[in-house]
């Protein structure tokens, strides 16, 4: 059974969490085809990758049936194994987007952090409702969140907010754009065939010098940048940009 899909149209790549009538929750069998999905030949040699859900959510979280019963060193062994997804889906050398609508709890919207952008439409509704069955956030959601709200919200998210929609996650900086319903996907296609149009060495040093900067300090994140700049500087793919760019504004 294909609990995820994968779609090339051009240098873009979608892939699809298909177990709608789970709402696509994360089951370790569904985890397990997206790895292999991202190990994929049309997602390796793409430029840009959108993830959405099929049905009526893009995912309402884990599959803690799975769990219910695991102990800590099988629930260990998960992270070693099958776990590692997420962290392998934010290590896309190209730029990914999710393409939210619907549920995004939980480890759903876990995964939707590990994108680089999040386009979400008016149907979308967020949630960490990890602890409030006796757990917390642990596929790299606690981490990011930090990095991106903040501690002080980002305790407020997990410990006191039940769930908030696609214009508070905008407000919070959660969600790069809020669309109408039902266009999540098409704007992130959008998004992602201008992402595919630029030179994308360049892309994939700029995402992963910008990763890297919320854990350097100023003087290493300038080192950072400087050595990106002259590694890039002496690529054809630079000179030919830089020449293409003269030759248009030669033109009268």
């Amino acid at each position: 059974m294909s609990l995820v899909q994968v779609r090339r149209e051009g240098a873009v790549c979608t892939i699809t969490l298909s177990r709608p009538e789970k709402l696509n929750a994360l089951s370790q069998a569904l985890e397990a085809q997206l790895a292999e999905a991202l190990a994929d030949d049309a997602v390796c040699s793409s430029r840009a990758v959108v993830l959405c859900g099929a049905g009526r959510a893009f995912s309402a979280g884990a599959d803690i049936d799975e769990f219910r019963n695991a102990t800590p060193a099988g629930i260990l062994a998960y992270y070693r194994e099958l776990g590692q997804v997420y962290e392998r889906f934010a290590a896309l050398p190209q730029p990914s987007i999710a393409a939210i609508h619907g549920y995004c709890l939980g480890g759903g919207l876990e995964l939707a952090l590990a994108a680089d952008f999040r386009v979400a439409d008016r149907t979308a509704l967020f949630g960490l409702p990890e602890v409030s069955i006796g757990i917390l956030p642990s596929s790299g959601g606690t981490h990011r969140l930090v990095r991106m709200v903040g501690v002080a919200r980002a305790k407020e998210l997990m410990l006191l907010r039940d769930r908030f929609d696609a214009d508070e996650a905008f407000r919070l900086g959660i969600v790069t754009e809020v669309v109408d319903e039902g266009r999540a996907v098409e704007r992130s296609l959008e998004i992602a065939a201008q992402l595919a149009e630029l030179p994308p060495l360049a892309v994939q040093v700029a995402k992963q010098a910008a990763n890297l900067m919320a854990e350097s300090s100023r003087e290493a994140g300038r080192t950072i940048e400087q050595l990106a700049y002259a590694a890039l500087s002496q690529t054809v793919e630079h000179r030919e940009a830089t020449e293409a760019f003269t030759e248009k504004r030669r033109k009268p």
